[in-house]
């Protein structure tokens, strides 16, 4: 498949390339130097010129507080600059997949977020991610929406990377325990991205590793457990006592009712996710 990705030095992007290029694709990676995707001109040079089956959007602005800050700059990008991708992708004939977040919900809902709530963001960034959702699918039917929310993997600073690393140093760590949400591994989510790509079935679906999910603290311990430190401790404090910007969900669990329905594995566990990470951490 010829697939052109956006986002490609973030996380979850690195992840998608190497994954494409291991399963034979021809890909076309963009960082922001080689495509600004709040540049339409740009957008539509670069997609006419590589002519995609499908085009995976993998870059956004994540800065939660930094969104709250500038909504104007969220929307740019979130929403303004999806839009024009999803619309250069009809233009070449591409399906066209982009990732979404778990806080387009509100997070006062008990047990798991489904296709069957109504989004309802509480942030700046949050109702930016939504703008990019519905914009996206009206201006291209081939849209593929992926709500996923608490990523973490190999070559990115996340909550995740932090707390083993600190972990390891027997430092004492600080982690929010009234917060819930589904841990998602980035290669994990690579994967079932190129997966809908080649599906090229549109709708909305909610893509994180299986299992119950869990607070910050409760990630922290899992960690903390796997990194070997004995010494290391986390104390819990609630969301509310960090004083920031932006609010964010309470719970945000994820759970998708379309996967399962069209042949599609669930993800495996997230806690052996997590040890598949942190033997990787281990090997480097």
């Amino acid at each position: 498949m010829r697939v052109l990705i956006t986002g490609a030095g973030g996380m979850v992007g690195r992840a998608l390339v190497a994954h494409c290029q291991a399963l034979g694709d021809e890909v076309s990676a963009h960082e922001r130097a080689s495509l600004d995707i709040t540049n339409a001109d740009e957008v539509y040079v670069t997609v006419e010129r590589v002519r995609p089956e499908a085009v995976i959007n993998c870059a956004a602005w994540t800065d939660v507080d930094g969104c709250e800050l500038n909504p104007e700059r969220a929307l740019t990008v979130n929403a303004e600059a999806v839009e024009t991708l999803a619309l250069a992708s009809r233009q070449v004939g591409a399906s066209f997949v982009t990732i979404s977040t778990d806080y387009v919900f509100a997070g006062d809902k008990e047990g798991f977020y489904t296709q069957r709530d109504d989004p309802e963001p509480q942030s700046a960034y949050g109702m930016s991610k939504l703008q990019g959702e519905r914009r996206a699918q009206v201006v291209s039917a081939r849209t593929v929406i992926v709500r996923t929310g608490w990523v973490f993997g190999p070559g990115g600073k996340n909550f995740l990377t932090t707390v083993l690393m600190r972990a390891r140093r027997g430092e004492q760590l600080t982690a929010i325990g009234d917060a819930h949400g589904t841990p998602t591994y980035a290669p994990h989510l690579a994967a079932r991205l190129r997966e809908l790509a080649a599906l090229d079935l549109p709708g909305v679906y909610h893509v994180t590793n299986s299992g119950d999910g869990t607070s910050f603290a409760g990630f922290a311990r899992a960690a903390i457990e796997l990194a070997g430190n004995k010494a290391a401790t986390v104390t819990e404090v609630s969301m509310d006592s960090l004083q920031r910007p932006a609010p964010r969900p309470r719970n945000s669990r994820l759970r998708c009712l379309l996967s399962a329905a069209i042949g599609l594995a669930s993800l495996p566990d997230w806690q052996a996710a997590l040890s598949e990470f942190a033997e990787g951490l281990s090997a480097e």
